[in-house]
């Protein structure tokens, strides 16, 4: 197994364009999915978007939560709910992390931002997914 790293940050709203966010089935038009820059439905499904939107291939778990760690800082000043964020905390998140991804769950992280934006970070397991039989975006 290893890893591939994924975020989107933006209007939180298009996130309900559904039709944007589901991959097509197998044998049909790849439709508007693979060109969308929302979060897929699924988290497994990132692994379906162009390899270009891999952010980063941590080559271990300790990697990843560093990754995270960087987005979730970035992001940090524009946290709409800083009270709530704080109760959470990202001691915890990187926690609960670093347990998933040991046993090959896939994390995804979805904070609402000021203005009406939301910022999601994603680390998927690939090769295998225990959820979807994808194939690895970077080969």
């Amino acid at each position: 197994m290893h890893l591939h790293c994924y975020s989107w940050t933006g209007v939180g709203d298009d996130r309900r364009n559904e039709a944007e966010r589901r991959p097509p089935p197998p044998s049909g038009d790849p439709g508007p999915f693979l060109a969308s820059p929302l979060p897929p439905m699924r988290t497994c499904d990132w692994l379906l978007k162009p390899r270009n939107r891999i952010d980063a291939s941590p080559g271990s778990v300790g990697e990843a939560l560093e990754w995270l760690t960087g987005r979730y800082r970035a992001a940090e000043p524009q946290f709409l709910r800083t009270e709530d964020e704080a109760r959470i905390g990202l001691g915890l998140r990187l926690e609960n992390a670093g347990e998933s991804l040991s046993a090959g769950v896939d994390v995804q992280w979805g904070i609402w931002l000021r203005g009406g934006r939301f910022v999601t970070c994603a680390v998927i397991c690939c090769s295998p997914n225990r959820d979807a039989a994808h194939r690895c975006p970077a080969t």
